[in-house]
């Protein structure tokens, strides 16, 4: 199969799109191309706070963005699936702690072996994946590894809000 994608009005599609049985270049750790090849610089904002997480720690699109002081959960998201692969993307997390849809298994590996707090269900939800435990696990920043509070935070203030 050649290569497909969305069309465009005069039945077009994208040059970078690809077949259901082909994975673009940077699905797994990769990175998409670009005239110069490098990152956009918010990418590089992104990825540097997923890679300054703790093991067992985790930060929501929102902290990510809100400790950057630019973009929102969306915009961090985007960056994510786009670049994620190569860092620590289980660390970048959903506000109500449910594991990445379709990455369930994998993150839940790293997070049983980082030792992050999980939040199991009751024998009424036999085989259903857990969810983390975001009243422990989410980190603000500080690099002494902190929980809520002000560290770490480049306006000083007390960081993302809790839940």
């Amino acid at each position: 199969m050649g290569q497909t994608g969305p069309s465009g009005a005069d039945g077009s599609g994208p040059a970078d799109a690809y077949a259901e049985d082909e994975l673009p270049p940077y699905a797994e750790g990769g990175l998409p191309p670009d005239a110069e090849g490098e990152l956009p610089p918010y990418a590089e904002s992104v990825l540097d706070v997923a890679d300054r997480i703790p093991p067992g720690r985790v930060m929501t699109y929102g902290d990510v963005a809100e400790w950057l002081g630019e973009g929102g959960p969306r915009q961090v998201g985007r960056v994510m699936s786009l670049y994620g692969g190569s860092a620590p993307w289980w660390r970048v997390v959903r506000a109500d702690g449910t594991l990445l849809p379709g990455h369930e298994l994998r993150a839940l590996g790293h997070y049983r072996d980082e030792g992050t707090p999980l939040r199991e269900r009751g024998p009424a939800a036999e085989g259903h994946v857990p969810r983390i435990d975001m009243r422990r696990a989410r980190w603000d920043g500080d690099p002494d590894g902190g929980g809520a509070g002000d560290g770490g935070y480049p306006d000083g203030g007390g960081g993302p809000a809790t839940e």
